[in-house]
């Protein structure tokens, strides 16, 4: 088995891949993925100097075989300083650790505590008990678009 590269990538890198990345993660997020402009807007937040945030991505050679993505806040303790937006695992590389050493990276790369929001069906959610988030909220929303 190759060896992957789990990287931090740089703004200027970001802006190369960006859309391969996109693609990547809207491939791979099944059921709980987002449209692709979506996920470019979350990429493009990262890019945002008044905003900012991080992409990871996992290599195995060429190939992306994992990605995250996390926005910064700009809170700091009532609202956590960063929130994982996107995280996804290439589907025939799933249950092979990538994810955890992705959630890993991540925790490591960024300063401050992170939210991420997950639907109560989706595997991952797994993954992050077994490293450590914790179900603090039950989140709700006002949708201004539904009548």
């Amino acid at each position: 088995m190759e060896n992957i590269d789990y990287k931090n990538l740089e703004k200027k890198e970001i802006r190369t891949h960006r859309e391969t990345i996109a693609e990547f993660l809207f491939n791979h997020l099944d059921q709980y993925g987002d449209e692709k402009e979506d996920i470019l807007k979350a990429i493009d937040y990262t890019l945002d100097e008044n905003k900012g945030g991080l992409v990871l991505v996992g290599n195995k050679g060429d190939k992306i075989v994992g990605a995250v993505v996390i926005n910064f806040t700009g809170m700091d303790g009532y609202i956590p300083e960063n929130i994982l937006v996107y995280i996804a695992v290439d589907k025939n590389q799933r249950g092979m650790g990538i994810g955890n050493n992705l959630m890993k990276k991540a925790i490591q790369e960024t300063k401050g505590n992170i939210a991420l929001h997950v639907e109560p069906d989706n595997p991952a959610k797994k993954l992050y008990e077994k490293i450590g988030f914790t179900n603090k909220y039950l989140e709700m929303r006002y949708n201004k678009n539904i009548s």
